[in-house]
C-alpha cells in the first residue's frame, strides 16, 4: 500500500530468557469511544489536547480542574486511567501520556487499551522508545502535518518480557527518569539564566529614553551620526556567481550566519559592472544590517558587515559616521524594531523611523572602552550558553539510552 514501509523483523536480536517478540498490535488496541462536542458528557469531562502533553516525558501539563476550562469544540475520544494516550499527529514529538483521571481528548490522540500481556506503564515505555518513534515516522501519512498510520504502527515487532519483569523494569526506569527530569529542569534553568544575561548587561550600559545620562554623554538622533540606507533589488539573471569581489547579502545569508554576528560571505556575489546595472553600491565593513520587511523583521536579527558588500531591498543598513560601529551594534540589540513596524500589509519599517531613533552617545574613547568590555562579556556568555546547551543535550540523550538498555534486558 502507498506510504507504508516493509518492516524487517527484529527477531534477529537475541532476547533474555523468558522474553519474546510480538507485534505491538498484539498487546494493545485502539479504544475510540466518541464523545460529540454537544453531548452532555462533553461538558462534564476535562479536555486534553496535544499541547497539554509534554514531549518525551508524557507529563500532563494541566490539572483536571484547569482542563475543564478548555472546551474542545470538536468530536473527542473518551479516556480513563486504564488507557495510554498516544499522540499520532507529528509522532516525532513523542507525546505518550498516562492519565490518572477520566476525560476526553482530541482525536489526534488515540486511547490505547493494554491487553493482559502488558502493563500500562511498560506499554507507555515501549511507545516512547526512539525505535517506535522512527517506525511511526516511516509509516506516517501527510507531509506538512504528518500522522502515524496506526495499522502500520501496530505491526512493529517489540521485545516483551514477562509481566513481573515489566513491572521491575518500569519501577527502575520511573526512578531514573525522575532523576533525569530533575537534572533536565536544572539544566534548562541554567540555560535560561545564561540566555538572559546579554539583555541584562546591555540594560546596565544603555540608558532608556528620557533617563539622565552620565557626564559627557548626550542624546542624538541616529540619523545625525549615521547614514540609514536601504538595499537594492537583485535580478535573477545575476544570481549564482560566487567568485566576484563583493558579497550581495540577502536575509537568507543573515539566517545562515547562525550565532555569528559578522557576515562576510553570501550565496551571491557582484562586481562593479553588476552594481552599475542594478543601480546599486557597496557599503563598508562595520555597517550594521537587519531585515526590514516581513516575518524576518520581527526576529530583531542584527548583523555587521565584515567586509565591503552590498545587500538587497529586504535589508536596511546603518553606516556609522561619527560613532563606533560596535557601539551602534550593541545599542541596536536594545531596540525592538518589530514593535515599530508598519503592519498595514507585511510588517515593515521605514528609513525615517530608524533615522529618528534617539541614541545615548558618550565620547569616542568611552564608546571604545564599553564596546570592548561588552565584547568580552558576550564572548563569555556565548561560551557559557554553548556549555549549557551541550549539557542539556547530554541529559536529553539519557532517556533514550536508558530505554534502549531496558529493552535489551540490560537493567
Amino acid at each position: 500500500m502507498s506510504g507504508r514501509t516493509n518492516v524487517k523483523p527484529s527477531k534477529t536480536r537475541k532476547l533474555p530468557p523468558g522474553w519474546k517478540w510480538v507485534k505491538l498490535g498484539e498487546v494493545c488496541r485502539q479504544d475510540r469511544i466518541i464523545i460529540e462536542a454537544g453531548a452532555l458528557e462533553a461538558s462534564r469531562l476535562p479536555y486534553l489536547s496535544l499541547e497539554h502533553i509534554e514531549s518525551g516525558t508524557g507529563q500532563i501539563l494541566k490539572t483536571p480542574a484547569a482542563l475543564m476550562a478548555d472546551e474542545g469544540s470538536s468530536t473527542t475520544f473518551r479516556f480513563s486511567p486504564e488507557h495510554v494516550l498516544y499522540g499520532k499527529l507529528r509522532p516525532y514529538l513523542n507525546k505518550v501520556a498516562l492519565p490518572d483521571f477520566i476525560g476526553r481528548c482530541t482525536t489526534e490522540m488515540i486511547p490505547l487499551l493494554p491487553t493482559s500481556d502488558v502493563t500500562r506503564d511498560f506499554l507507555a515505555l515501549l511507545l516512547r522508545r526512539d525505535v517506535t518513534v522512527e517506525h511511526a515516522m516511516q509509516g506516517k501519512t501527510g507531509s506538512r502535518m504528518p500522522r502515524a498510520d496506526m495499522d502500520q504502527l501496530f505491526i512493529l515487532e517489540i521485545p516483551l518480557p514477562p509481566l513481573s519483569e515489566q513491572k521491575r523494569i518500569a519501577a527502575i526506569l520511573d526512578g531514573q527518569m525522575a532523576a533525569i527530569e530533575k537534572a533536565r529542569a536544572a539544566a534548562e534553568e541554567r540555560l535560561a539564566t545564561v540566555s538572559a544575561l546579554p539583555s541584562a548587561f546591555l540594560r546596565a550600559v544603555f540608558p532608556a529614553p528620557n533617563q539622565p545620562l552620565p557626564k559627557g554623554w548626550r542624546w542624538v538622533r541616529l540619523g545625525d551620526v549615521c547614514d540609514v540606507v536601504n538595499g537594492y533589488g537583485f535580478g535573477k539573471s545575476f544570481q549564482g556567481r560566487t567568485d566576484l569581489p563583493y558579497p550581495f547579502i540577502k536575509v537568507s545569508d543573515m539566517n545562515t550566519a547562525g550565532a555569528e554576528v559578522v557576515v562576510s560571505s553570501a550565496d551571491n556575489t557582484v562586481d562593479v559592472h553588476i552594481l552599475r546595472a542594478l543601480g546599486a553600491k557597496t557599503y563598508p565593513a562595520g555597517t550594521i544590517i537587519f531585515p526590514k520587511v516581513g516575518g524576518a523583521l520581527l526576529t530583531n536579527k542584527k548583523r555587521v558587515l565584515g567586509c565591503e558588500a552590498s545587500f538587497d531591498n529586504n535589508v536596511m543598513g546603518i553606516v556609522p559616521r561619527e560613532v563606533k560601529s560596535a557601539w551602534i551594534y550593541f545599542w541596536m540589540q536594545t531596540i525592538d524594531l518589530g514593535s515599530m513596524a508598519n503592519t498595514q500589509a507585511l510588517p515593515s519599517i521605514r528609513q525615517s523611523t530608524v533615522s529618528a531613533l534617539s541614541i545615548p552617545l558618550p565620547p569616542l574613547s568611552e564608546q571604545k572602552r564599553i564596546a570592548s568590555l561588552l565584547n568580552e562579556q558576550m564572548a563569555a556568555i556565548e561560551k557559557a550558553r554553548a556549555g549549557a546547551e551541550e549539557e542539556l543535550a547530554a541529559i536529553n540523550a539519557l532517556s533514550a539510552a536508558l530505554l534502549r538498555r531496558a529493552f535489551k534486558g540490560e537493567i
